[in-house]
């Protein structure tokens, strides 16, 4: 059936529905429905009838591009979510501070004594630990808020953190030269508690550290300009976790056409 699926985003968006929450109203998968919103499935007649039902259009302006002029009230999972979430959609970044700070002591002793490990690798680092688990796994790991600058996706917060962790004595911040360049180093000074961390985050993180830790910072910033959440963006922007959904290989984490869930 034919329809827009760009208009069918902008539709969502608009009236505050998440992806999952969509979704689960018109009775799909959400691997299945990124399918439909990304225009590499088409919708049934039951499926956009329903969608047309819950936007408060009829068929007919659905798939003709007319919009409902009523206010909707919330769907059932979208109640659900505001109770269970506070209120907050399932995209917004929650931002666990602490599990930040061990995760960011554990890098450091991992790999923070490499010679290309300045400041700018470790953002475009934390960027896909905390991107890429969130399109594996539907949930957020240390759920940092990123914008999108010229060296890549940059976390805001970072210098802050770090400031308050030097004060408490965490870690220490040294000057060194990479080739031509002044680099920001840091060093650990003690032992990340790892006891909130599970075995599966853990595991994440050492996958990421392996894949992305010998990369220079000129690597990984072009490597991250090419991912979807940046390039859709604009300058300044907080780059919106659901766009995850949207990449493509190499940078997608999933395979959806066999995805169980």
């Amino acid at each position: 059936m034919a329809f827009d699926p760009h208009r069918l985003r902008q539709l969502r968006k608009k009236h505050g529905i998440s992806q999952e929450q969509l979704a689960e109203e018109i009775g799909v998968s959400r691997p299945t429905y990124f399918q439909i919103e990304k225009g590499e499935r088409e919708l049934t007649i039951t499926e956009a009838q329903k969608i047309a039902d819950i936007f408060g259009m009829t068929f007919e302006d659905f798939l003709g591009g007319k919009d409902a002029h009523v206010s909707l009230p919330d769907l059932p999972s979208q109640k659900k979510a505001k109770v269970e979430k506070g209120d907050m959609r399932i995209n917004v970044p929650q931002e666990k501070m602490e599990k930040f700070r061990e995760i960011l002591l554990y890098i450091l002793q991992k790999i923070g004594a490499k010679p290309n490990v300045g400041e700018t690798v470790l953002y475009k680092i934390l960027y896909f630990i905390d991107f890429d688990f969130y399109e594996k796994y539907e949930e957020q790991l240390m759920g940092l808020k990123y914008i999108k600058n010229h060296h890549g996706p940059s976390p805001v917060g970072f210098t802050k953190l770090v400031q308050r962790m030097e004060e408490d004595g965490d870690i220490v911040r040294v000057k060194s030269r990479y080739f031509q360049y002044d680099q920001k180093k840091y060093i650990p000074r003690r032992e990340p508690d790892l006891s909130a961390i599970s075995s599966q985050e853990l595991k994440h993180i050492d996958t990421e550290l392996a894949r992305f830790s010998d990369m220079n910072a000129a690597q990984i910033r072009e490597y991250s300009h090419e991912d979807m959440p940046w390039k859709v963006h604009k300058m300044g922007e907080p780059l919106d976790y659901e766009y995850v959904f949207y990449r493509e290989p190499p940078y997608s984490m999933r395979s959806y056409d066999n995805d169980p869930l």
